[in-house]
């Protein structure tokens, strides 16, 4: 039996302060074995033929299977016991200790060696010495019992030794340990010791029995090579299935690495697994090991570096070790490793590799390696392993793509919402979170003045910018469009305020944008915790208030508090006034064009409201509808643009120049059940046949209350009023809600309009919602339509028509009427000249 001492924790010189004892201890014990014994030395011939017998012993090993744990069987005891009964001890001695010189001379270090052969000496000497104090041995009951006796204490003495260099070398070993490691060890010995005693048996009663023996074995050698083969195909297909499941069960988390290596450990019977990926763009290297007795992984390999480059750079395995292929050159980086074998496999994603699977030193002692069919296993390991870690790396990418912005790399709104929710939860007496919110000015006239690129180009160096000069501590995110986002820990509100004129003023250096220099001011807005709240929502919201008032301050920098006027209380204030301007017809009908993306053609217009307050300037529409809404006055607001929207359509008509126009709609007013009799009356009033109306609803508002809307969709759908849905992609419609309205086209909603020739997830979208209305049979309208290489994209995937700023901003009609003239040209006709749109450019 041979035991040998796995890769230590503490340096393996230590392993020499066993080994010298054990060499005294043999001098000790074999003194007075050989003076009991006559003669000192045996027969030459004798001597060398258990010599050769010792030598075929100990490179011979086989492993059976106990309820899936492998017993390592090397059947030195058999020839030992017969060596005992017929050789001297001296002689013996020295047998022993030469078949062990040649069989591990050229595997494993010194130390290694030096330990094994002086702890065979010192059991050898045990045995011996019980021997020759036994004498005289005959073939009676007695004589076994001595030499069985002798041998079993032989196997106590080199698994107590190996206990003392494991203690010594890799730490203090528990009991638990010391069982699990002795009781194989003796076990075994003891099978061996009484196969011994049957041979000896046997071979006293003829010694041509011992042919018998020998077939007998090297029958029994064959079949079990056959077993065993079979065995371990059986046990490797189990195991293989086993680490794929366990590795899809990690479901690509952080444990990934720690379960494949493992099991890959375990599979291969190997002493180190490795794992290698190089740095790959946002990914750094990786070089994690798993190592029998260490608890978790560790970033160290056995594997030479060179052998590990070459299989990466020509994607190849690369073996080397006693029983597999390998040049000079791999064998010395081996040797001077201190490893014996090592296989490292290239992992590949598609065609290009993407790290290296490695397993190094077999374990079950110096004589067993690795074999080819090892080398197959772990290539077919490494098939799932590079599924498994690229599929992980994808969720990772995925991960990071949920949460930070495309453009700039920061984190998007969502993960600042989420570290502001976990921010506010932990937080030390007297200090304050702080939210920080920067909104750009002059991206717009940059995105129209030099185009989109250089738009990109300056959000990234603000990015940069401040990522730079934030604290180390702080989370820099960009919320969308020109608006970024600081959140830090913070003493208090002056800290705040300092640090947000301290990162203003890093953006107003000049920045360079090809040849051109351009200042870039910004105004910020800031909301602490706990004085302005403590939801992540309301702090963002209440820094983007103050960043609005902070646009209209000298410096720009605002400290949100109670008495800011809010939003919703600007609004309340309108509803007095917008009662007025209705009252006076003070509002006034624009129109923005819509154009056909085939022929480039006007097709129709889209009628907006535009409110100019006196003494207050203009009024948003987002604020006085929300007014019409909230105080009942929507319906006149409708009234009014409706009105408008089709007497100007009844005049292009009668001037040969027919458009639709689209009239939007309050989810108040598809509750009316009179509605739809009074757009009949409106129609029938301005003369204008249905099918040249389109009324526009809000996915927002319509998925809310879809079956009290339904049937007034349906009397307008009947009378062949065009019906739409706007800003479709912002709600939440299902596929069965679409498909029961009548509604004829869907509105893309113009943040993914704007989003898709930049951000991948905002193209798809786009693309599904076209596929969706194709799918349904209806059109589709893009809003917000603003460069070339957006149209180009909206025409490949199959849009219909488009609004935006790449054709015309919404116009008051007058000047609507000079943009009708700029893109008419006159056409001759049998019935005379007139003038047709020519296609917009």
């Amino acid at each position: 039996m041979t035991i040998t001492v796995t890769a230590p924790r503490r340096p393996e010189y230590l392993a020499w302060f066993i080994s010298g004892p054990l060499t005294v201890l043999t001098i000790l014990l074999a003194v007075p074995a050989v003076a009991h014994h006559r003669p000192v030395f045996g027969s030459l011939p004798e001597a060398a033929a258990f010599l050769a017998v010792f030598v075929a012993a100990d490179a011979l090993s086989f492993t059976v299977e106990v309820r899936r744990h492998g017993l390592r069987i090397v059947p030195t005891e058999i020839p030992f016991i017969v060596a005992l009964f017929y050789l001297p001890p001296l002689t013996l001695l020295l047998v022993r200790t030469l078949a062990r010189l040649i069989v591990q001379a050229r595997v494993g270090p010194p130390v290694k060696l030096a330990f094994n052969t002086s702890s065979i000496l010192a059991s050898t000497a045990v045995g011996a010495l019980i021997v020759s104090y036994s004498d005289p041995l005959g073939t009676g009951p007695r004589s076994w019992l001595v030499l069985f006796a002798a041998t079993v204490a032989t196997v106590l003495f080199s698994v107590a030794a190996v206990l003392g260099v494991i203690s010594l070398v890799q730490g203090g070993a528990s009991l638990r340990r010391i069982v699990r490691t002795s009781t194989p060890g003796l076990a075994v010995g003891s099978i061996n010791s009484a196969v011994g005693l049957l041979v000896l048996i046997t071979i006293q009663r003829s010694p041509w029995a011992l042919l018998l023996v020998a077939g007998l074995a090297a029958a029994l050698f064959v079949v079990y090579r056959a077993y065993a083969q079979s065995l371990r195909q059986h046990r490797s297909l189990s195991e293989i299935y086993d680490l794929t499941r366990a590795v899809a069960e990690t479901n690509n988390d952080v444990t990934l690495a720690d379960v494949l290596l493992a099991r890959v450990r375990g599979l291969l019977q190997a002493e180190w697994a490795t794992l290698w990926l190089p740095a790959q763009g946002r990914f750094p290297e990786t070089l994690l090991s798993a190592r029998v007795d260490d608890g978790g992984l560790i970033d160290l390999s056995a594997t030479p570096e060179s052998q590990r480059h070459r299989a990466f750079d020509q994607g190849i395995t690369v073996a080397t070790g006693p029983k597999l292929d390998g040049d000079d050159q791999s064998r010395a980086a081996l040797r001077e490793a201190g490893t014996k074998d090592a296989i490292v496999v290239p992992l590949r994603s598609g065609g290009a590799v993407i790290g290296t699977l490695e397993v190094a030193d077999r374990l079950g002692g110096p004589t067993v390696t690795f074999r080819a069919e090892d080398i197959r296993l772990l290539e077919t390991v490494a098939v799932h392993a590079s599924a498994a870690v690229e599929n992980s790396r994808l969720v990772d990418r995925l991960r990071f793509d949920a949460h930070h912005d495309a453009l700039t790399g920061l984190p998007n709104r969502r993960r600042m919402a989420n570290a502001l929710e976990q921010a506010v939860k932990v937080r030390a007496p007297g200090e304050a979170v702080a939210v920080l919110q920067f909104n750009l000015s002059g991206l717009r006239d940059v995105n129209e003045s030099l185009g989109y690129a250089a738009g990109d180009e300056l959000l990234s160096e603000v990015a940069r910018r401040l990522r730079e000069a934030a604290p180390a501590a702080a989370l820099v995110a960009r919320l969308g469009g020109d608006e970024f986002a600081v959140m830090l820990r913070t003493p208090g509100a002056d800290a705040a305020i300092a640090l947000a004129g301290e990162l203003r003023q890093a953006l107003q250096d000049p920045i360079e944008i090809g040849e051109l220099k351009l200042d870039v001011d910004s105004a910020v807005g800031i909301a602490m915790h706990p004085d302005h709240g403590a939801e992540p929502g309301i702090l963002l919201q209440r820094a983007d208030v103050a960043t609005h008032v902070a646009k209209l301050m000298s410096p720009a920098v605002q400290l949100f508090n109670i008495g800011l006027e809010s939003r919703s209380s600007r609004r309340l204030a309108l509803a007095g006034d917008l009662r007025r301007a209705l009252d006076n017809d003070e509002l006034e009908v624009y129109f923005q064009p819509k154009v056909s993306f085939r022929t480039r053609q006007l097709v129709g217009v889209e009628c907006l409201a535009r409110w100019e307050r006196s003494a207050h300037g203009s009024v948003s529409p987002e604020d006085f509808v929300a007014v019409a809404e909230h105080t009942g006055q929507m319906g006149r607001l409708t009234e009014a643009v409706l009105r408008e929207g089709l007497r100007r359509c009844r005049e292009w008509s009668l001037a040969g120049k027919p458009l639709n126009v689209a009239v939007n709609l309050s989810p108040r007013t598809l509750t009316d059940p009179e509605f739809p009799a009074w757009v009949s009356g409106l129609l029938a009033e301005y003369d204008v046949s249905p099918d040249q109306l389109t009324l526009e609803m809000a996915e927002n508002g319509m998925s809310g209350g879809s079956d009290r809307m339904l049937p007034i969709l349906n009397q307008l759908s009947e009378m062949g009023v065009r019906l739409s849905v706007d800003d479709f992609g912002t709600g939440y419609s299902s596929l069965s809600y679409l498909r029961r309205l009548p509604v004829h086209e869907v509105k893309i909603d113009r943040t993914f309009i704007q989003g898709m020739a930049t951000d991948p997830g905002d193209l798809a979208i786009v693309r599904a919602i076209v596929d969706l209305a194709r799918h349904f049979g209806l059109s589709v309208v893009a809003e917000g339509v603003e460069s070339e290489l957006t149209l180009s994209l909206l025409e490949d995937i199959g849009c219909h028509t488009g609004q935006g700023f790449l054709f015309s901003r919404p116009l008051s009609y007058d000047r609507l009427e000079a943009w009708f003239s700029a893109q008419t040209e006159p056409e001759p006709t049998p019935a005379g000249e007139i003038r047709r749109l020519r296609a917009v450019p």
